[in-house]
This record gives C-alpha cells, sequence and structure tokens, in this order.
C-alpha cells in the first residue's frame, strides 16, 4: 500500500504505464527525515514555492524570497522560515492556521536541481527563533511528513542578477518602503497603525 499515491496517482500511473516506476521513487527517494545533504541544499536557497489550502480543499501557491538561510533546518523533522510584512491577505499563512497540510518547492536555478517538502505548518508569535529574522511577524515550523528530490530536466538555467532590496535585514540598513504601499488606489488609513509607509 503506497503512501504517498491515491487513486488518482494511480489512474495516470496505469494509463501511462509508470507504476512501477512511481514505486521505484517512492521506495528509494521519497524519506520521512531530512538528510545532510537536504539541508545544505534547503539553507542555500534564497526563495522557495509555498502551496497550501483552504478549509475545503482551494489550493494557493506564493512565492516567499529572503537571503540564504532564511529557511533553516531544525533538525530532520522539522524546518522554520518567518513571515515578513506582505500586502496583507494572509492567504498562505491564513491557510496554513485552518488546514496545516502544506508543501514547499526548493529551486537551484543555477545548478538545475529542486527539493520537495511536505509536512505541516504550525505558526508562532513567540518562537525563540523570532529574534533571529529582523522584522519577521512570526515564525512558521514544518513537521516534515516526507522529503525528495524531482526530475530537474525541465528546470530552465537562470542566474541570480540582484536580490530583493526588501527583505528585512539586521541593523545595517532600514528597510525601503514597497511602492504600492503609497500608491494612490491605497488609502493611508487601511495600512496597519504601525505601516513605515503611513509617514510621509
Amino acid at each position: 500500500m503506497s503512501g504517498i499515491y491515491h487513486d488518482g496517482s494511480r489512474d495516470l500511473q496505469d494509463r501511462f504505464d509508470t507504476r512501477r516506476m512511481a514505486d521505484v521513487i517512492e521506495n528509494r527517494k521519497v524519506r520521512p527525515e531530512l538528510t545532510d545533504d537536504d539541508k545544505a541544499f534547503i539553507e542555500a536557497r534564497d526563495m522557495f514555492f509555498l502551496a497550501t489550502a483552504d478549509p475545503d480543499g482551494r489550493p494557493d501557491c506564493s512565492y516567499k524570497g529572503g537571503d540564504p538561510g532564511f529557511v533553516r533546518v531544525v533538525d530532520p523533522k522539522t524546518v522554520a522560515f518567518p513571515n515578513y510584512d506582505g500586502n496583507g491577505m494572509y492567504r498562505s499563512m491564513g491557510n496554513a492556521l485552518v488546514n496545516p497540510h502544506i508543501g514547499m518547492l526548493f529551486i537551484d536555478w543555477e545548478g538545475q536541481h529542486r527539493l520537495r517538502l511536505n509536512g505541516e505548518a504550525a505558526i508562532a508569535q513567540d518562537d525563540p527563533l523570532l529574534p533571529e529574522y529582523p522584522e519577521a511577524q512570526f515564525v512558521v515550523r514544518v513537521a516534515v511528513r516526507e522529503v525528495f528530490p524531482n526530475c530537474p530536466r525541465y528546470i530552465h538555467k537562470m542566474e541570480l542578477v540582484e536580490r530583493s532590496r526588501f527583505v528585512p535585514r539586521p541593523a545595517e540598513r532600514e528597510t525601503p518602503v514597497p511602492g504600492w504601499k503609497r500608491a494612490d488606489w491605497v488609502p493611508r488609513e487601511a495600512l496597519p497603525a504601525d505601516d513605515p509607509a503611513r509617514s510621509p
């Protein structure tokens, strides 16, 4: 009995004669915890894609970025990452509060390698890692359920041009205010009371 495939997966595997290969991948590549190599790969990334779903199972996907190491492997069964200021919609994090099952996709664009991590998220405003993330609102810890590499052949080879200047960093500089928060369509009173964008 497979732990990662359901009837829909099996139906397509049978249609395209990939069930045997899918079983090999599950048995040889899917792990319940992170290895040292996984840790090194994840902590070298400066972004990942986050998949969540609401209570009715409707999916949402978002991009999360930071400096390399902003996602930390706390131990072989746990990763943690900060939630920084965004647009205030809290779609991903709101989903995680009501449906903790999430997926994380890490990609090395230059090395053309990717890693998938599925698990359960928990949000904490008093997490001990919080002081280590300047300007983070809270920390998300993910209990790893399964982790596995993916076929890299369709990953486009890309190079980093510049990291975002909006990523909060230690007191070396003030984090700039994003332009959209001062756009005409944004009423200043709609912003959080302590938002720097409220200042002229």
